[in-house]
């Protein structure tokens, strides 16, 4: 590899409550060169519910700071077991990507808040850390979301288009592709898993829907699912991106668990379809990554409606567990290189923006 050439860790948390994704990426910060061995280190239950607990959040208190600091503590076991996997010495890895865990998210009032703590990771793996991804975009009037396009963008050089690469994690977003270099969109699309999730965790205190066999089972309420599709967000063209929380689905308490998943999964593949109106040509192709990619009901939904080939990202060999987490670790170099990591066209910013904060290794 050439002397701009990365070994990077990426780190995603996020909107998802199931664990800690980390990855392995060779980059430059513009081409991908190669991917490498990825896992998930998953929460337990009971950091799992102090996470959901400190969703919506706004202030600092001391709570959240020790929750900030056990975040932190379980990143870093999380790069120690990628390296250990991997069979590497923590001393080749050059920068991690740490984008921390998303309490909330309100680029219309300039504010973004993911706590996790880059100087703790850095001191407590001895590797540089690149974080606060989203604070600089936001701040200059972006949505500071979505943050992955660009990455996207670069694992699909070879591929047809137009394509649309859609991620369904807590909240979906889609990145839409043209033929041309420059031909690139990228919005929230509505919500991903976290309704589904949450409604499934309050009625069954499962973490989600196995395989989608809730919403299999259940038959769609359609005058809920119309009330819930006339949310403003949906009809609002492009840049837009969207906290977890943005939806109100207490009408779906009147519901059986059944019913209420399946009405749940409608909203998500709607609210995908209605992302066609504001893309400039219609996708041939659909690749779909996120945990949502494994519910059958969902991925049979979205075939159905879309009407051309909706595909997991496996299906062109990329690791739809690891993408976003492989997203990071690009976008950490492209941090480290001043490289922009949102353009207008992903998030609105008004012009290509860089990003994130640099964090020095200070000794494991």
């Amino acid at each position: 590899m050439g002397k701009c050439t990365f070994k990077a860790i990426g780190l995603m948390s996020g909107t998802s409550m199931d664990g800690i994704d980390a990855a392995m990426v060779d980059t430059d910060g513009q081409t991908v060169f190669a991917c490498g061995p990825s896992l998930t280190l998953p929460y337990n239950a009971p950091f799992r519910a102090r996470l959901r607990a400190a969703l919506g959040k706004e202030q600092e208190t001391e709570e959240i700071r020790q929750l900030s600091c056990d975040l932190t503590d379980l990143h870093a076991e999380a790069v120690l077991a990628l390296c250990e996997k991997a069979e590497l010495a923590i001393e080749t890895i050059d920068l991690i990507g740490f984008h921390g865990h998303t309490l909330m998210h309100a680029p219309e009032r300039r504010k973004t808040w993911q706590i996790g703590d880059g100087a703790r990771l850095a001191r407590l793996t001895g590797i540089p850390v690149a974080c606060n991804f989203r604070s600089a975009d936001v701040a200059a009037g972006g949505q500071g979301a979505p943050l992955v396009p660009l990455f996207h963008k670069a694992l699909a050089e070879a591929l047809e288009k137009p394509l649309a690469i859609l991620n369904i994690g807590g909240v979906a977003n889609v990145t839409w592709l043209g033929k041309g270099p420059g031909d690139i969109l990228a919005f929230d699309t509505g919500p991903g898993g976290a309704l589904l999730d949450d409604f499934i965790h309050a009625r069954t205190g499962q973490p989600y829907d196995a395989d989608g066999r809730m919403a299999a089972t259940g038959t769609v309420d359609k005058p809920l699912l119309e009330s819930l599709l006339a949310h403003p967000f949906l009809a609002a063209p492009p840049p837009k991106s969207l906290d977890r929380n943005s939806f109100d689905v207490h009408a779906t308490s009147g519901l059986s668990t059944e019913d209420g998943a399946a009405t749940l999964t409608a909203f998500t593949v709607r609210s995908v379809h209605e992302s066609l109106r504001f893309m400039p040509q219609a996708p041939k192709r659909w690749l779909v990554c996120g945990g949502g990619r494994h519910n059958t009901a969902l991925m049979s939904g979205l075939a159905t409606i879309l009407t051309v080939p909706v595909e997991p990202v496996e299906s062109v060999g990329w690791n739809g567990d690891a993408l976003e987490a492989q997203a990071f670790a690009f976008l950490a170099v492209r941090t480290r290189l001043g490289l922009p990591l949102t353009l207008p066209s992903t998030t609105g910013v008004p012009c290509p923006m860089t990003g994130g904060s640099i964090f020095p290794a200070r000794g494991p």
